[in-house]
């Protein structure tokens, strides 16, 4: 998978940098938080003219899909986020203040939160989503459609392997 314009092929070499860090050992966890920060740098700075970071567009994302019965619970959200729900309740607070989302309580579950985007949220979501597609495409063009492809469902797979949950290694 190719990492910058410097490589001979776009599909099959690594800049010599990198290439020396996979031969020492660089650890998977310490990989991926780079290889995050930088992702979420770039999405960010395309994401600038609607005002959100990629995390509060995943978010509203999540709350637009909603469910087929009605508006997502924070317990749904969360687990679609793989987050906590303080976590998550830490994150929804800047949306909820700035007018993008509400959380209301179950009128039948009182233990319940419903998450629901705003009229302001919608919109940010479908400008948001135009920004999003434009630098999706120039991820693609970076690294190649197919390795970006194989990318998502390596990752995908990653965030949905219940092998790896938070419980301590013995």
């Amino acid at each position: 998978m190719p990492l910058n314009s410097r490589t001979k092929s776009k599909e099959t070499s690594l800049p010599a940098r990198h290439a020396a860090a996979v031969r020492h050992n660089a650890c998977t966890c310490g990989s991926l938080r780079k290889a995050s920060r930088r992702i979420s740098q770039f999405y960010d700075a395309a994401l600038a003219p609607v005002g959100i970071k990629s995390t509060q567009y995943s978010i509203l994302s999540e709350v637009g899909r909603g469910r087929p019965e009605g508006p997502v619970t924070m317990r749904e959200l969360a687990m679609a986020m793989v987050m906590d729900r303080s976590t998550l309740g830490h994150n929804l607070k800047p949306l909820e203040r700035d007018g993008l989302l509400t959380v209301r309580l179950s009128s039948g579950d009182r233990r319940k939160r419903y998450v629901e985007l705003t009229a302001d949220g919608k919109s940010v979501l479908q400008k948001s989503r135009r920004l999003w597609r434009v630098a999706e495409g120039r991820f693609e063009k970076i690294f190649g459609k197919k390795p970006a492809a194989e990318l998502r469902a390596v990752l995908l797979s990653i965030a949905g392997n219940k092998e790896l949950n938070s419980l301590p290694i013995r």
